[in-house]
């Protein structure tokens, strides 16, 4: 299934996600993430070099490793193929930092109050 890509935007207008990448200082690195990206919406699930990873309900997490670094994206899909990605963030420890899963909640939480 393809994907339809939009970005999480706050009240102001600003994508989290877009800023992450465009700070990625490596230009390699950063259109290796955005080709990635565009892999997911184009091939979904079968994007080659990510992995899809559910964290709780409708969040998930986008894995994806480039230049060996490790990023992720929280995402919720909506309307069948509608993704749009919430927070990013660059995997240093084990586990998804707890605080980095309250942003993606909070972020989903505004999303759903926006779309009723």
């Amino acid at each position: 299934m393809k994907f339809v890509i939009n970005y999480w935007r706050n009240p102001s207008g600003k994508a989290p996600v877009e800023k992450y990448i465009d700070n990625i200082d490596n230009k390699e690195e950063r259109a290796e993430l955005l080709s990635t990206i565009k892999g997911v919406q184009l091939y979904g699930t079968d994007a080659v070099g990510v992995e899809f990873r559910q964290i709780e309900g409708k969040l998930w997490e986008l894995k994806i490793k480039v230049h060996g670094n490790q990023h992720r994206i929280f995402y919720v899909v909506l309307k069948g193929n509608e993704m749009i990605l919430l927070h990013a963030y660059m995997k240093k420890t084990p586990r998804a930092p707890m605080n980095e899963i309250i942003t993606a909640r909070q972020r989903v939480k505004q999303l759903m109050e926006e779309r009723k």
